[in-house]
C-alpha cells in the first residue's frame, strides 16, 4: 500500500522563498484589519499597540516593545499617533524617574472599545476565509516559531 504524500518520511521540496510568502500572506491579512478598523479611525498596528498598553495597565516602552516583538525605535514611531491622539501617554516611571511608562488614557478606552468592535469583524473574516481549524494551526505554528527567532541577549534585531 502507498503512503500519502502527507505521510511519506521524505522532506517535500522548498519552492519560494518563506521570508516573501510570510510577507505577501502579512500584507493581505493586514489590509482586512485596516479596511475594517479603519471605520473607527485607526489601523491594525495602532490597534495592537494600544490593546497592549491597556492589557499591560502602565508598562515601560522596554516592556511594551518586548511584549510587541517590536524594537524601541519602532515602537516610539507607532506610539506617535497614539499619544497625538491623546490615547495613550506617556510619564516618568514612580520608581525610577529614567524609565518612561506608557498609560491608556480614557479617550483612548473609548476609542478601544470601539474598535475592538471592527476588529472582531475583521478576525471572523479572516477566520472564515481560512477555516477556524486552520486558524488554530497557524496560531500554534506561529506560537510556537516567533520564539525560536528571537535575537539572543545582546543581540540587535
Amino acid at each position: 500500500m502507498a503512503s500519502s504524500p502527507s505521510a511519506s518520511s521524505e522532506p517535500q521540496s522548498i519552492s519560494g522563498c518563506t521570508c516573501f510568502k510570510l510577507r505577501r500572506l502579512t500584507r493581505r491579512v493586514t489590509a482586512v484589519y485596516d479596511r475594517a478598523l479603519a471605520a473607527a479611525g485607526i489601523r491594525v498596528t495602532q490597534y495592537s499597540v494600544l490593546s497592549h498598553v491597556r492589557r499591560l495597565k502602565g508598562t515601560s516602552i522596554s516592556e511594551l516593545a518586548d511584549a510587541l516583538d517590536m524594537d524601541r525605535t519602532t515602537l516610539t514611531r507607532n506610539l506617535k499617533p497614539l499619544l497625538d491622539a491623546g490615547w495613550v501617554e506617556i510619564r516618568p516611571s514612580a520608581d525610577d524617574a529614567r524609565v518612561r511608562t506608557v498609560y491608556i488614557t480614557p479617550s483612548g478606552e473609548s476609542q478601544f472599545q470601539i474598535a475592538r468592535t471592527y476588529w472582531r469583524r475583521a478576525q471572523a473574516d479572516v477566520t472564515a476565509t481560512i477555516g477556524s481549524g486552520e486558524i488554530a494551526s497557524l496560531h500554534e505554528l506561529l506560537d510556537r516559531y516567533v520564539p525560536l527567532f528571537r535575537p539572543a541577549d545582546g543581540e540587535n534585531e
